[in-house]
């Protein structure tokens, strides 16, 4: 396993974290125990979930998920790096969402409950709150720093102007502020390079790109479904159709490189100068294998260009639409 810093900090992740969403809706404990420990053979040592996660009417079970793993011992906590988020409504009574102070200091309580642990290594905030003033959102997040119930505060969702204003106001009150964004990030949706990747740049913050193959369309969707696999439905069917051209190219590049696709996917994002560790999100043990082959997939030069002429990205705003 390969290890990079968060970031400007000096915490070493790995390139590839491994997210749980699934843990719960998808993939039952036992199994999610097994992914986990499997992920943790593989040098995987950063682990992403939320406390929204769980599945409908069961918000927060994907903490209990991995609070139960972590406490059967063995150094599992100790090995993780643990980032959980906070924002969603968890339950229907006002303060029970985004965040205010007081959600701020009732959602981590509740989180370090159902995770077992004492702090939480990564706090995100899973998306822009516009109605709370930085000022209260940093005060809080600094007692909690004090209190030892968390060490790095990240964003997720964040817009470029987002985070500058984010930093500036924590760099007025002399604290660290945000340390990573998590952002949809990859070859089919490559937006963040407008502004948030050059705010995460200019501010130092590791770039941790969600649904790294854009749920599953990069991923072979094609031959799966010449193969009777797979077929896409709802807003993904969409997508499909929009891009099915531009798919085709891009799995007959993969397979002349002699890659899968999900591994070309994954390996491109590794090689974008920001990012700290796309999420993966595996289901089962087979599908986490399957993501770590993509290190050590090395993309050249041509294939890179190869890649930016099927999906083209964006230049920093304004250069990309003005002069």
């Amino acid at each position: 396993m390969e290890y990079t810093h968060l970031g400007r900090t000096g915490l070493s992740v790995s390139r590839l974290c491994l997210g749980t969403m699934n843990f719960g809706p998808h993939t039952e404990e036992a199994d999610a125990h097994r992914i986990m420990d499997a992920a943790h053979e593989q040098g995987i040592n950063f682990f992403d979930t939320a406390n929204t996660y769980g599945g409908r009417g069961t918000r927060g079970r994907t903490e209990e998920i991995i609070g139960a793993w972590f406490a059967q011992g063995g150094g599992r906590r100790e090995r993780t790096v643990l980032a959980t988020k906070l924002y969603g409504e968890t339950g229907p009574w006002p303060n029970e969402g985004k965040l205010s102070a007081l959600n701020i200091r009732r959602a981590v309580d509740a989180s370090l409950r159902r995770l077992r642990t004492d702090h939480i290594d990564l706090y995100q905030m899973h998306h822009i709150d516009r109605e709370t003033p930085w000022e209260e959102i940093w005060q809080a997040m600094e007692v909690l720093v004090a209190q030892g119930k968390i060490v790095y505060v990240g964003s997720s969702n964040f817009a470029g102007w987002h985070i500058a204003q984010a930093q500036e106001a924590a760099r007025a009150r002399h604290f660290l502020g945000l340390t990573s964004e998590q952002s949809l990030y990859n070859l089919l949706e490559r937006s963040v390079e407008l502004e948030v990747v050059p705010a995460a740049r200019h501010y130092g913050l590791g770039l941790i790109p969600w649904s790294p193959l854009h749920g599953g369309l990069l991923g072979g969707v094609l031959r799966k479904e010449r193969e009777g696999v797979r077929r896409g439905e709802g807003r993904a069917a969409e997508v499909l159709a929009a891009n099915r051209d531009r798919i085709g190219a891009y799995e007959d590049l993969a397979a002349e490189l002699g890659h899968e696709p999900g591994d070309v996917a994954l390996a491109w994002l590794l090689s974008r100068p920001v990012v700290t560790a796309p999420i993966i999100g595996p289901r089962t043990l087979d599908q986490l294998e399957a993501a770590v082959r993509a290190l050590d997939v090395s993309l050249d030069r041509k294939t890179l260009d190869r890649l930016d002429e099927i999906f083209p990205g964006h230049r920093p705003a304004p250069e990309d639409y003005a002069w």
